[in-house]
């Protein structure tokens, strides 16, 4: 329904970018995440989507600080109304062999990527329960579910997240409440671009499709399952990764 709010955390990456402007083409009200605004430009990315049409806006919120979570809710509830669709896009890599990895790697990761859809989430489902609609929609990846050499960090969150998505679906069913995950395969986004070339096309050589995700091809995807078209999806698991990894 046109109107709605929702937060989109870590909203102003490459993808989240991408699904900003989706769902205020579509009429919903958007907040991004940032940590810090005036390091990470937030008014000027702001700007450039003005420029292009669409209204967003973004509020500071450390994910991994469940007190500047609960402080964030707060603002936004007083100043927005209450948040009826959550993106938990937030995310980070800390890439290193494991015999190598040290625990601050592992505990960083594991912060950011699962962590802090709990911090993010808890601040909502309840009264996503008290008005029985919600839509939560989480960002997983392609290796948390076939893993990945140098990732056992991010693998390890990734998965996390579905198991997450699955328990909170089942509690939020007779709620109205959908849970789902879209776990994305490589995407055409800066990270990617900075990857060495011999990288990059030996990852694109063993996907299917031939080519990288577009941003607005996951945005579309999450778009869907947000609608209010799509309350009989909940613990679902949707891929889109061009074909690199397949399962049932």
């Amino acid at each position: 329904m046109a109107g709605r709010l929702a937060l989109v955390t870590g909203g102003n990456g490459g993808i989240g970018t991408a699904v900003c402007r989706e769902l205020a083409a579509q009429g919903y009200r958007v907040v991004a995440t940032c940590i810090d605004a005036r390091a990470e430009d937030a008014a000027g990315w702001q700007a450039r989507l003005r420029e292009e049409g669409y209204s967003v806006g973004y509020i500071e919120c450390d994910v991994t600080d469940i007190t500047a979570c609960e402080r964030a809710a707060a603002e936004l509830e007083r100043e927005h109304g209450p948040v009826e669709v959550l993106v938990n896009l937030a995310g980070i890599t800390r890439d290193k062999f494991f015999h190598k990895m040290g625990a601050e790697d592992w505990e960083s990761v594991l912060d950011v990527n699962l962590r802090g859809v709990f911090n993010v989430t808890r601040q909502f489902v309840a009264g996503m329960r008290e008005r029985r609609f919600g839509r939560i929609v989480n960002i997983s990846s392609v290796n948390g579910q076939s893993g990945q050499l140098g990732q056992t960090n991010y693998s390890a969150a990734k998965a996390g997240m579905h198991g997450f998505t699955m328990a909170l679906a089942k509690e939020g069913a007779s709620k109205g409440v959908t849970v789902n995950t879209v776990s994305p395969g490589y995407v055409d986004t800066s990270m990617t671009a900075e990857m060495p070339d011999e990288t990059l096309e030996r990852i694109v050589s063993q996907v299917p499709v031939g080519r990288l995700a577009r941003p607005e091809e996951i945005a579309r995807v999450i778009a869907f399952l947000v609608a209010d078209e799509s309350a009989y999806i909940t613990g679902a698991n949707i891929p889109v990764n061009g074909g690199l990894f397949c399962s049932f």
